[in-house]
């Protein structure tokens, strides 16, 4: 369709706009609700899909935000509908939410599809949620706008600040070390979360939200708004009144996902040092647009793109002081000569007109290009012989001299393997050694979890050491930091070549040259692969069992075959 829609056009009307029975049911119920006709009839529909919940500290305040959201449609003469979708919390499920990130991706996308609903506010911003709403949107494809919850308030401890996460695993380090004991980890319980949203380094959450609103799906600036900021709450209105024009002028989200916008969320994310996940998040949300994404478009975009913030955990500062140093709009607009500007937003026809006027308040925290962070973009994408679909290396966050390093390896079967050796003086390791973690990818750990900052022995802390070569088939937290090579695909689960390593094999990291190699000769490698036997599949049942049955490897973007693959999907028939 063309041009501005009328009453008659809107897809709820198919529910409430004809003269059968089912539109005099669905006119009923909805009086049941204790709605008037005048309040819904003819208008807009918007769902307001709420990640809320009593156990995500990361969006604790979503629901009051789902109010200012539902003020701002009633404003704009729309009608707001609250639905609570599938909360995905990093910090309390387990295995880890990657393994529910393709759950609420279906549930958004049928829910969507299957009520009155013209366009939709979706309210996420912990890790996995903004990927897995966005994707389910994009597969049906109505207007749409991302409210994200936003980062917390910095952390606070013995007049240190503190970033959560990235201090986290610095402190937990400390004590493992001896140089901080009971006393001081009780003070930084306390201290490290101080408020709702999420973590407010430049880990997933921020990189993920930032990577929306490079995308256009949010309001300008609204990426790096702090949670408990009264301009959230400013923001979440104007994007309930922004979604009812959308809706009326028909701008869904397959004229705003567009290959021109994934690259340059690609370009923004590498330039802002961004997560390694959104390596495979951004993957998997262009594949639900259409668009191929892959991880050489990665590698190339960060030889051309430096770092410009100086974000933890590769920098110093906080998305507090990012926000008020001019937010993405600034930051953009040191980017502008890489961005495709002439391409539409949720809130502006271009870019271009988005970023007009953007300027850079602190030129620390947002670097001039002449001046910047790391010459190359934040993260490298490796291949060789040990990950022939590639890997991943956040390098800025790694210690320099390990980013060319031989070492032998010292291979653990699973995470708890780990667990239970890592300390274990029998080991002997040594600061050059290489810690290989295996069956920890999409299918072996499930989920593919946070596994991959691998914790170096107490002996080694002790001696000072704070980084060694690291290599796992896992993730890592996108606030995690050190020499931790990721995403090695295919999996060991699977029979990728990280399950045919030994203990002591030599394995060179060369991200200069982008390569990661086993030293093993190929006949070698086939016979260790003739031995090899598969596992047997972890799920006998259940949501598991349609998981471990069709996600797909990290390189691809772990989403589910059968939701990745084109096709199309009709409409219901609302009777």
């Amino acid at each position: 369709m063309t041009g501005r829609a009328a009453p008659e056009d809107l897809r709820s009307h198919q529910w409430y706009g004809t003269d059968g029975l089912r539109s005099f049911s669905h006119r009923a119920r909805t009086r049941q609700l204790g709605y008037l006709p005048e309040e819904h009839l003819g208008k807009p529909v918007i769902a307001i899909l709420n990640t809320w919940s009593d156990i995500n500290p990361c969006h604790s305040h979503l629901r009051e935000r789902a109010q200012a959201v539902k003020r701002g449609v009633w404003q704009a003469g729309g009608f707001p509908l609250e639905f609570p979708v599938s909360t995905l919390s990093e910090t309390f499920q387990k295995p880890t939410p990657m393994l529910y990130r393709n759950m609420l991706a279906m549930e958004t996308e049928e829910l969507l599809r299957s009520y009155p609903v013209d366009g939709a506010v979706l309210m996420g911003g912990c890790d996995k949620s903004t990927p897995a709403l966005l994707m389910g949107a994009a597969s049906v494809d109505l207007p749409a706008v991302f409210v994200p919850a936003g980062p917390m308030l910095p952390g606070h401890w013995r007049n240190e600040v503190l970033g959560s996460g990235t201090d986290m695993w610095k402190y937990w380090d400390d004590k493992r070390a001896g140089l901080i004991g009971d006393c001081e980890m009780a003070e930084l319980e306390s201290g490290l979360a101080r408020s709702p949203g999420h973590c407010m380094t430049m880990g997933t959450a921020s990189t993920l939200t930032a990577a929306a609103e490079v995308l256009g799906v949010t309001m300008p600036g609204a990426s790096s708004i702090p949670a408990v900021d009264s301009g959230h709450d400013r923001m979440a209105a104007a994007s309930g009144r922004r979604i009812v024009e959308l809706v009326w002028r028909r701008l869904t989200l397959s004229q705003l996902l567009t290959a021109e916008a994934y690259q340059d969320a690609v370009s923004t994310v590498l330039a802002l040092g961004g997560s390694t996940n959104a390596v495979i998040h951004l993957i998997a949300m262009a594949g639900r647009s259409g668009v191929t994404l892959t991880l050489d478009d990665f590698d190339r975009t960060a030889r051309e793109v430096p770092v410009l913030a100086d974000l933890r955990p590769g920098g110093r500062y906080l998305m507090e002081d990012f926000h008020f140093a001019g937010g993405l709009p600034a930051f953009l607009s040191r980017l502008a000569d890489v961005l495709h500007l002439d391409r539409p937003t949720v809130a502006h026809d271009s870019l271009r007109e988005q970023l007009a006027g953007a300027r850079v308040h602190n030129p620390e925290v947002i670097r001039d290009r002449d001046k910047p962070l790391a010459e190359e973009g934040g993260v490298a994408v490796l291949r060789g012989n040990l990950c022939p679909d590639g890997a991943v290396i956040k390098h800025i966050a790694a210690e320099p001299h390990l980013l060319r390093h031989t070492g032998p390896a010292v291979v653990f079967d699973d995470y708890r393997d780990m667990q239970r050796r890592i300390n274990d003086p029998a080991l002997a390791l040594t600061p050059d050694h290489v810690l290989v973690l295996r069956n920890s990818g999409p299918k072996g750990g499930p989920g593919m979890p946070e596994y991959g900052m691998l914790p170096l022995p107490d002996y080694l802390l002790k001696q000072g050491v704070r980084d060694m070569v690291r290599l796992s088939d896992a993730r890592m937290s996108g606030t995690s930091y050190g020499a931790c090579v990721l995403h090695i695909a295919p999996e060991s689960y699977v029979g990728g070549p990280l399950a045919l390593v030994h203990d002591d094999d030599l394995i060179t990291l060369d991200v200069a040259a982008r390569r990661l190699h086993l030293h093993v000769d190929e006949a070698e490698l086939a016979r260790r692969r003739a031995g090899w036997t598969a596992p047997p599949a972890r799920y006998g049942r259940g949501y598991g069992a349609l998981y471990e049955e069709q996600i797909t490897q990290a390189d691809t973007g772990c989403d589910f075959a059968f939701l990745s693959r084109p096709g199309e999907v009709p409409d219901p028939y609302a009777g």
